[in-house]
């Protein structure tokens, strides 16, 4: 069975820092592009990031690129996102996912709260 269990997440102040990570099973690891969705309340699921599977090229949303860096440890199954340079509109419920039919269909973790407030 597929399992993405993510970790990390916490409350910080404006212009803190935090690194997730996710905890991969399951699957092929390494043979599979990953990415960071982010969902707050009230709001559908954003877009963060995603690395890919063979050279492990990254891609950014706009509102975090320059702050965040995706990463990846194939050895670990495991996924991670710096997130530096927090801002209070970053505060939501993040997921790592895989994409099994592209967007329309995705493998998804319990997510890990991020909140940022002063």
């Amino acid at each position: 069975e597929v399992q993405l269990v993510e970790s990390g997440g916490g409350m910080v102040r404006p212009g803190g820092s935090l690194r997730l990570s996710c905890a991969a099973s399951g699957f092929t690891f390494n043979t599979y592009d990953m990415n960071w969705v982010r969902q707050a309340p009230g709001k559908g699921p954003e877009w963060v990031s995603t690395i890919t599977a063979e050279d492990a090229d990254t891609y950014y949303a706009g509102s975090v690129k320059g702050r965040f860096t995706i990463s990846r440890d194939n050895a670990k199954n495991a996924l991670y996102l710096q997130m530096n340079s927090l801002k209070p509109e970053d505060t939501a419920l993040y997921y790592c996912a895989r994409l099994v039919l592209g967007w329309a269909s995705l493998d998804w973790g319990q997510g890990t709260q991020v909140t940022v407030s002063s």
